[in-house]
């Protein structure tokens, strides 16, 4: 699998109710876990003092990370997605661990 570096900025639209957040919100959790447990979800950060999230997700390529993998997210239609492709580094410390 490839590896991808994933910006994701969430704007809930004007007018949804606060049910509807907290039912995507847990329900994003969840999924989020299903896609690590599968390996497509490798790590996530959050920068402090922002409400982006930052992380490393895995796809055999680009179109599959936006519909099987992002597509999948309950809260994507209201993300806002940066996706850079990632290449190993010749000189990455954790290539010599894995």
């Amino acid at each position: 699998m490839r590896e991808f570096l994933v910006e994701i900025t969430t704007t809930v639209p004007e007018g949804t109710s606060q049910e509807e957040v907290d039912r995507r919100r847990a329900a994003e959790a969840v999924r989020a876990k299903e896609l690590a447990a599968a390996g497509n979800l490798a790590r996530l950060w959050r920068p402090v003092g922002e409400v982006r999230s930052i992380g490393v997700w895995r796809a055999a390529d680009e179109a599959e990370l936006h519909e099987k993998v992002l597509g999948t997210l309950p809260l994507r239609p209201w993300m806002t997605l940066t996706v850079t492709p990632l290449e190993s580094h010749p000189n990455d410390p954790g290539a010599a661990r894995a």
